[in-house]
């Protein structure tokens, strides 16, 4: 058996290489409020519909309990209910809460994708993080300026920039 294919050279290693496999990835759970120009986000090893649960809870815990919001979701498979799990859609009717889904393929309809552009340009790129504690504080610390900064120039044009819709 030859070699093991890498990117890197025999050498060197790269910056994430003391990484193990399943922890190279954190998913950022966002919500955007589009009423107030207001991003929410939690960074979590995993996206499951346990995950996705809990944070949809906490969204429902940002507005009174009688007021109705909707939520505008990908189709990723945490966010739907399916035959055998119907724990998201069952928790959206309890808690007075409309799920509205994306066309497959069209995640960009949605209005929180020019954020992320946002996210990427100020706090992402051109980075290499030593660890996921570095970059979660890295995107905490971006959300926590953009909603202070909501009207920001360069913000806005980079935001205004990535909108389809």
């Amino acid at each position: 058996m030859g070699a093991a294919r890498r990117w890197w050279p025999a050498t060197a290693t790269p910056a994430a290489s003391h990484l193990q496999a399943p922890a190279r990835v954190r998913h950022l759970l966002a919500a955007y409020d589009l009423n107030r120009d207001h991003l929410y986000g939690h960074i979590k090893p995993r996206k499951r519909r346990g995950e996705f649960l809990t944070f949809l809870r906490y969204v429902r815990s940002l507005y009174a309990p009688g007021v109705r919001i909707g939520i505008v979701l990908d189709n990723a498979s945490a966010h739907l209910s399916t035959r055998t799990d119907a724990r998201v859609g069952d928790w959206a009717a309890a808690n007075n809460v409309e799920l509205a889904y994306t066309p497959t393929n069209a995640s960009h309809l949605n209005r929180i994708e020019p954020q992320f552009t946002g996210l990427r340009y100020f706090a992402l790129d051109g980075t290499d993080h030593r660890s996921h504690a570095e970059q979660g504080l890295m995107i905490r610390r971006y959300i926590a300026w953009r909603n202070r900064n909501a009207n920001d120039q360069r913000l806005q044009i980079i935001i205004n920039r990535a909108k389809v819709a």
